[in-house]
């Protein structure tokens, strides 16, 4: 099966192949051609109208999914990265800087993964330290001293568990990136476009507007670490999955989350660009709706938003 397909997908995979074999035969058959492509979309749309969350997980953490870098390419104009927690260093893993979307002013924030071996290594899989996550809190201070939205993308299989950054102060760093989210005078919105993995998502999604994508999850814990305290094995993760609440339509009903962004069919992975401008729409729409409010009434709605998470899900 090529790389670009799931196990999951074996029979998409299949109608593909044939309709690649096609192309490359000298004597095409439009006719049949088309008839495969359409057939292909059917099912591509038959398949992931009924995926569980345990393959929302695998296209969640699909290679091919739209990255950080892809959003700030496809949205954000005029950005100037900012680097540095001005207290021990810079953090690749999460990333932002000033920009533009739709000509107004921005701070953007976001994990960065990485696409492929290289940058994954440097941007350590998207699983900040410490001075990520301070870094996220200077540039959270500088949207409101210059009254800029403040926009992140959420992408992470969690905070790094190294021994350097609990040394650092990894559980405090997230604490107080948390508070400050909460408590910004200025429009917070933040789109979950892959993993949203436990204090390390959370720590820059304390937002007015929480979005997911349709395919992300969301989760204190990854499917394999809960399965592995559960039931000591973690090759129970897709019990694990189906148990947790991890999807966006879950999280949507349970109230943990505002507004799910629709996907191209197939997923995210299959049009990038695509996804990228659905997520632009559903931002620009989210700061209309957020920019008529002052300053003491977006961090009082925002403040009572998470309360009442806790309230209902108790």
């Amino acid at each position: 099966m090529p790389n670009n397909y799931l196990d999951f997908e074996a029979s998409i995979a299949e109608i593909d192949r044939e309709i690649a074999d096609l192309e490359n035969n000298e004597e095409i058959n439009a006719e049949e051609i088309k008839a495969l492509k359409a057939k292909s979309q059917k099912a591509l749309k038959a398949l992931y109208g009924k995926i569980g969350a345990w393959e929302k997980t695998r296209v969640a953490r699909h290679a091919n999914r739209p990255h950080f870098s892809d959003y700030i390419k496809g949205l954000i104009t005029d950005f100037t990265p900012l680097a540095g927690d001005r207290k021990f260093g810079d953090d690749l893993a999460l990333m932002g800087g000033l920009g533009k979307i739709r000509g107004r002013g921005v701070v953007v924030i976001g994990h960065e993964k990485g696409k492929d071996t290289d940058s994954r290594v440097k941007h350590n899989f998207g699983m900040a330290q410490p001075e990520g996550y301070r870094k996220a809190v200077r540039l959270m201070e500088l949207a409101e001293k210059f009254s800029l939205p403040l926009i992140s993308f959420v992408d992470t299989a969690g905070a790094y568990p190294g021994r350097g950054a609990e040394e650092r102060g990894q559980a405090e760093a997230i604490a107080r990136s948390i508070d400050k989210g909460l408590s910004l005078g200025v429009p917070f919105i933040t789109v979950i476009t892959g993993e949203g993995g436990s204090g390390g998502a959370v720590a820059i999604a304390t937002a007015d507007q929480v979005m997911m994508l349709e395919h992300s999850i969301y989760s204190v814990i990854s499917p394999e670490g809960c399965a592995s305290i559960l039931w000591r094995d973690g090759q129970r993760a897709e019990d694990a999955a189906n148990a947790m609440k991890i999807t966006a339509q879950d999280l949507k009903k349970l109230g943990v989350i505002d507004k799910i962004i629709k996907e191209p069919v197939g997923g995210a992975h299959r049009a990038a660009d695509k996804a990228v401008k659905m997520t632009g729409a559903a931002i620009m729409t989210a700061l209309e709706d957020l920019s008529e409010l002052a300053p003491k009434e977006l961090v009082k709605r925002r403040k009572a938003k998470f309360l009442d998470i806790g309230r209902n899900l108790l």
